[in-house]
């Protein structure tokens, strides 16, 4: 009775695992007996994911997926760097500079924000730099340029999930002060832990104007 069984359904593909083998053979038979499918064994990568699986545990990761979008902006060959934003540098909405191509930023945001789903490092950057997609200049495509630099040093970056038992859920939550320069409104970033190990992230700004840190902090709390 303590054993379960865990499904996922992705249009046509589905994901099941279990804590006891009898039940993944199980629920193969009784979708089989119904519908018309195949077994394709254990996953090793689903939707740009790869999963590697180890009597230890699993590890996710996209590598794969980071050197497609590095080939395809021609950062293959850049210089690595330790951070993903510079502290002195924070974007904001002056025009004033070279206007650059906005199709292939946009772009670029939009494969980073595919990568966050195993990236949690890189969720803060590249949901700062979404929020600027008109009327592009120098500034703005050079911080996203920056997280493809910090990606090239951390190709193989991801989440490491060791077997464990029981289900116990923690959540962290964090927010800054008035850090946008266009709005004055803060941005909050949330972590939730299953068991010490990390499985839901997010950063977002805040829908409101706070007048203090803590009441920024509140308001994180109830996101």
């Amino acid at each position: 009775q303590d054993d379960i069984l865990v499904v996922e359904v992705y249009v046509d593909d589905i994901i099941f695992g279990s804590t006891h083998p009898r039940y993944i053979q199980l629920f193969f038979d009784l979708i089989k007996s119904r519908f018309e499918m195949s077994m394709m064994g254990e996953m090793t990568f689903f939707l740009g994911l790869q999963v590697n699986q180890s009597p230890c545990g699993i590890f996710l990761n996209q590598s794969k997926y980071v050197l497609e979008i590095m080939n395809k902006y021609g950062m293959e060959s850049c210089d690595p760097v330790g951070t993903l934003m510079e502290i002195k540098d924070k974007l904001d909405l002056d025009q004033n500079g070279t206007l650059v191509d906005a199709t292939k930023y946009r772009s670029m945001i939009g494969a980073l924000m595919y990568l966050t789903s195993s990236r949690p490092d890189i969720v803060y950057a590249t949901c700062l730099c979404a929020q600027y997609q008109a009327k592009l200049i120098e500034k703005h495509l050079k911080e996203v340029k920056r997280i493809f630099h910090y990606l090239r040093g951390t190709i193989n970056t991801g989440l490491w999930y060791t077997k464990d038992f029981g289900i116990e859920l923690t959540e962290f939550s964090y927010a800054d002060y008035a850090g946008c320069k266009d709005t004055f409104k803060s941005t909050f970033g949330g972590a939730q832990f299953l068991n010490e190990k990390l499985v839901s992230w997010s950063s977002k700004k805040q829908d409101c104007m706070t007048l203090s840190t803590a009441k920024a902090e509140y308001v994180s709390l109830s996101a």
